[in-house]
């Protein structure tokens, strides 16, 4: 015969209560990370095994800045320290060098652009501009499109889940599906400039010759950060204009 016995004792309906809420509370936890990181890890997947294939010598031989003249223009690069700051501003982009005057062949404000794959419609792009909340940014203009040389575009992305096609602060969230081939559309005033993708790649931000301007043809260049959330990187899309 046992000497004693033991006999699990039921826990209250205040400890049932307590115990249930963690495992919920730990359960959300975990969904909400995931729902924040996937994004992120997903990317990164992709750009390693796709967009990288694509890169044909993206800094070209004996363009490229050098180290002292890519820091003056993007600042020290820190992922920590800048993720503190607010990209929403194109002057933090370029920290250290104001885009000045407008060339003298610069003649327009503003201009649209559209992306059908995006779903992006008449969106507007400032020429010059410095705020990315209220449009897309023609950064440095030294031309027009439709003229020879290098048009970049700026625009803001984020999350996916936090997309709006019509939010300037989200409109570049989806540029990574764009794909060789794709059109994009600008209108400068009663023009139409058809520009068709041919390449895209992930920079780190010191090499910044993507802004340099190529006179060898007719260019758009579309850059947003990247992975989605962060500032870490920039993806580059680049489009030539296709020629009737």
């Amino acid at each position: 015969m046992p000497y004693a016995v033991y006999v699990k004792k039921n826990n209250s309906p205040k400890k049932k209560a307590a115990s249930l809420f963690s495992y919920v509370s730990l359960s959300i936890g975990a969904m909400l990370l995931f729902w924040s990181f996937y994004p992120i890890l997903s990317f990164e997947i992709y750009s390693r095994f796709f967009l990288k294939n694509n890169v044909q010598n993206p800094v070209a031989d004996g363009l490229a800045p050098s180290l002292d003249e890519a820091n003056s223009v993007l600042g020290v690069f820190n992922i920590f320290s800048n993720n503190l700051r607010d990209y929403t501003q194109v002057n933090l982009w370029f920290p250290d060098r104001p885009q000045g005057k407008l060339a003298a062949t610069v003649n327009a404000k503003e201009y649209e652009l559209s992306i059908p794959k995006l779903n992006i419609k008449d969106a507007v792009v400032t020429v010059g501009g410095e705020e990315l909340t209220t449009s897309l940014v023609h950064y440095l203009p030294q031309s027009m499109p439709g003229e020879y040389g290098n048009v970049a575009i700026f625009g803001h992305s984020t999350l996916p889940q936090l997309y709006d096609v019509k939010d300037y602060k989200t409109i570049f969230t989806y540029l990574p599906s764009l794909e060789k081939g794709d059109n994009i559309f600008v209108k400068v005033g009663d023009i139409q400039y058809e520009y068709t993708v041919f390449t895209s790649f992930v920079v780190d931000p010191s090499e910044i010759s993507v802004l340099e301007q190529n006179k060898d043809g007719a260019y758009l260049t579309l850059i947003t950060c990247v992975p989605p959330g962060t500032y870490w990187k920039r993806l580059v899309v680049k489009a030539r204009l296709k020629l009737l």
